[in-house]
């Protein structure tokens, strides 16, 4: 086994704590901004989303394709051989990617004639942030970040024991 295999799970968990450090930040944001209405660009606050997907997909089906034992399926398209990467035995992803986005939801609409803001209806456009929508989002993605720190915990146990060998 080379030096280098033996860090990917500690590479993917730092990967995954990486995404959920900048998914957390755009809910501190969103969570600061909730009463916001009005923004350099003249409106009022809009949300940021943080978008997760894998950054190389098909190199666990192409981990499956290699193995030594086949694997039988029922059908040929569930491990399809068009998204199948090259990688062999023993290789990981490279995590995950987190790209930061604008929620394109529309704004609230709140009546309160004695805001400075207030149109001549006397509506206010408000945040289109929901902060118990928020705060669950903060919850999930502090549980994510622990389990990446609890994976890198184990990863530096299981490597510490095997120098003990």
């Amino acid at each position: 086994m080379k030096i280098d295999q033996f860090f990917n799970g500690m590479n993917i968990s730092a990967h995954g704590l990486s995404a959920q450090r900048k998914k957390m930040n755009a809910i501190a944001s969103n969570i600061a901004n909730a009463e916001t209405t009005r923004t350099e660009d003249g409106g009022p606050y809009t949300r940021k989303v943080v978008l997760m997907s894998e950054k190389d997909a098909g190199a666990f089906g192409g981990v499956l394709q290699t193995e030594t034992y086949s694997i039988l399926t029922t059908d040929r398209n569930h491990i399809g051989t068009a998204s199948v990467g090259t990688r062999g035995p023993g290789t990981a992803t490279s995590g995950v990617s987190a790209e930061e986005t604008i929620d394109e939801s529309p704004f609230k609409m709140v009546y309160e004639p004695s805001h400075p803001d207030a149109n001549e209806e006397g509506y206010v456009q408000m945040p289109n942030v929901n902060v118990v929508n928020e705060m669950v989002d903060m919850i999930s993605a502090t549980r994510s970040y622990e389990a990446n720190v609890t994976a890198i915990n184990a990863a530096k146990t299981m490597a510490k024991d095997s120098l003990e060998i």
